[in-house]
């Protein structure tokens, strides 16, 4: 081929890339911290305020068996960026940036936004990182041309101090409204490329008060239904108030999901552009006796005793309603409004699932545990595997080292360092999760644990899990 023949040759195929990079679409991805899969009017909840999301899940796909790897912010944030287990990246509970200042995420890893960026992609995040404090683990070294927001795991509900422009400032305000602020500004950028913006909003993480007085003045004098009210010596005033401040905050973010919504069309950004709407993990509001996280705490009238490796008032779990999380995909044109997915898919899942939306390949040589979803959203027929495994070591409050496998029919949660806490639940007759099965002598009981079993010892092998050394039948 003469030189002439190859620049043009070169010639086309640049120009082919440039087009198939601006047919791309954009992606707005919407991460919220601490919201209960049941949090949102999409599930039915009687009090839950947030029309649109609900129109989200209208016009999308609502996903209600969606999961988290660890039911606590910083591992599972790990696993949605990098698709694989907290205990495989060093990171296994939420990272304390006073005990723990030299821990995050390893630049080294390829993560999805990394691939976006280098296939072209404009990418920015605007809100909570909580994948390290010091400056080698900031976001734009893991894939973000644009930071806004705070590295730590929390900042204050208003007045917040935010970094802009690589410097802290303190802002005034509702710190949902201000990170809306700014993901509207980046919106309305001029730019030649497609973009990814995530927002990664810190309610409704406690405290949740003060709100705007618009998010508030629905709920300052509800009366709500709670999940057990008979859960016994359960702290009921308590988990009213709570439950309150909680779908306040909740309504907060969505009033702003609302803003950046109505932005988008005004921009003509909404036809060509992915939504993903989803949490870093779930939450308890009395359920099972217990408010908060996978790191729970008893809400109950009488503090409880303290245990062997557990604190007074803890309760660490892996309810499904710490593990579950909201999740929601509109992708026009693609997905059919409207539809609802019951199959299991988890964070791990994103990061291919992402990529092949934006039609970027997955990186060569690189362990991703999650699977391409986007066959199940476009409503393809396709073989599933409903299994899921899932790992949470606590090591701030209480001391555990809790490894599960849940299915449609059962769920084993096994702690290797308290084996007195294994659990065994029956979720097709007992989805609440209130009678632990564990000690339960029958024969179709005993073949669940030791088919469950198996299939942690599995996961736990093929994750190089340190934990296997514990694990034992």
């Amino acid at each position: 081929m003469t030189l002439k023949c190859q620049f043009v040759a070169l010639l086309i195929a640049f120009i082919c890339l440039k087009v198939n990079a601006a047919d791309r679409p954009n992606i707005l991805f919407l991460y919220t911290d601490d919201q209960a899969p049941w949090a949102i009017g999409a599930s039915g909840h009687p009090h839950a305020k947030t029309p649109n999301l609900d129109r989200l899940a209208r016009t999308g796909a609502y996903l209600v068996n969606s999961f988290t790897t660890t039911p606590v912010c910083s591992p599972s944030r790990a696993s949605l960026m990098t698709s694989r287990y907290g205990s495989e990246l060093g990171i296994t509970d939420w990272i304390h940036p006073r005990r723990e200042p030299q821990l995050g995420l390893d630049p080294g890893t390829v993560t999805w936004t990394e691939r976006l960026q280098q296939a072209g992609y404009h990418t920015g995040l605007v809100g909570k990182w909580h994948l390290g404090v010091p400056d080698r683990f900031h976001p734009t070294k893991t894939g973000f041309d644009y930071f806004m927001g705070f590295r730590t795991g929390g900042t204050r509900p208003a007045n917040p101090v935010l970094e802009k422009n690589g410097q802290p400032q303190r802002f005034g305000g509702i710190t949902a409204d201000i990170l809306t602020d700014h993901a509207i500004e980046f919106l309305r950028r001029k730019r030649s490329k497609p973009f990814l913006l995530c927002v990664h909003y810190r309610a409704p993480h406690a405290p949740w008060l003060p709100v705007a007085n618009e998010d508030w003045r629905g709920f300052r004098k509800l009366d709500p239904q709670i999940p057990n009210p008979d859960y016994p010596n359960l702290a009921i005033k308590r988990v009213k108030r709570m439950t309150r401040e909680y779908l306040a905050s909740v309504h907060s973010v969505d009033r702003n999901l609302g803003r950046i919504f109505r932005e988008m069309d005004v921009l003509k950004l909404s036809k060509n552009t992915i939504v993903i709407f989803t949490s870093d993990h779930g939450y308890t509001m009395g359920h099972n006796g217990i408010w908060h996280k996978g790191n729970g705490h008893w809400v109950l009238k009488k503090p409880t005793k303290p245990a062997k490796n557990i604190p007074r008032n803890q309760r660490p779990n892996m309810y499904d309603h710490s593990i579950r999380v909201p999740t929601i995909v509109r992708w026009p044109g693609r997905i059919k409004p409207g539809s609802v997915i019951k199959n299991t898919v988890s964070n791990l899942d994103w990061y291919p699932t992402v990529l092949a939306m934006a039609g970027v390949a997955t990186p060569g040589g690189q362990v991703i545990r999650g699977r391409n979803i986007v066959p199940l959203l476009i409503g393809s027929k396709v073989k599933w595997n409903n299994g899921f495994y899932a790992e949470y070591s606590t090591h701030h409050q209480s001391r555990t080292h809790m490894r599960m496998y849940r299915t449609v029919k059962w769920k084993l949660v096994r702690d290797f360092l308290n084996p007195d806490r294994d659990e065994l639940f029956d979720l097709k007759n007992d989805p609440a999760e209130s009678k632990n099965l564990i000690h339960n002598k029958s024969v179709t009981v005993k073949k669940a644990i030791v088919a469950l079993h198996a299939k942690i010892l599995e996961n736990m092998k093929r994750n190089k899990d340190k934990v296997s050394r514990l694990a034992v039948k």
